[in-house]
């Protein structure tokens, strides 16, 4: 075999054997949505930026209230007319909370979470400047719910929006 074949085989198999950013944060947002005491829904979300980490999230109530598996078991807490939690910040919202409340610059991130943005967090996504998000599971899905408005939204406005795939 050439030298040069044996080149590109060494490159192509080192290649997979290095995760891309987009799988390591995508693999980080997973593992904290773990952290999540929510009884209905677990999604973590991870702020990046150059392929640095500015925040991390994970939906629950503000931190210092109370934890829905301790307090309502089985049930979680009371629904708003929506269904959705009546108490509890979205993983994204976490995210972008803490960076903020750090004086952490936004502008120009890219935020990996694994369920899509819902229409608020996408007005708020939209509004700090965030450039690119990546969701590995449908809002609208897990919803039941025609379309995916937050993601529809960001992209009209120029947000990029990619559904992760590995």
């Amino acid at each position: 075999m050439c030298f040069l074949c044996l080149f590109a085989l060494y490159n192509y198999f080192r290649s997979m054997s290095k995760p891309s950013f987009d799988e390591i944060y995508m693999e980080l947002a997973e593992k904290l949505a773990l952290r999540s005491h929510c009884v209905k829904a677990q999604v973590g979300a991870v702020l990046t930026k150059d392929t640095r980490i500015v925040s991390l999230g994970y939906n629950g109530p503000p931190a210092g209230t109370h934890n829905c598996d301790i307090e309502w078991p089985g049930v979680g807490c009371a629904r708003d007319s929506k269904g959705s939690c009546s108490l509890a910040l979205h993983a994204e919202q976490n995210a972008i909370l803490y960076a903020v409340k750090n004086n952490m610059a936004i502008e120009g991130t890219t935020l990996y979470v694994t369920l899509s943005p819902c229409i608020a967090c996408a007005r708020v996504i939209f509004t700090t400047g965030i450039k690119k998000v990546f969701y590995k599971h449908s809002y609208a899905e897990y919803k039941k719910i025609p379309t995916d408005e937050g993601v529809e939204f960001l992209k009209k406005f120029g947000v990029e929006v990619v559904r992760y795939s590995n």
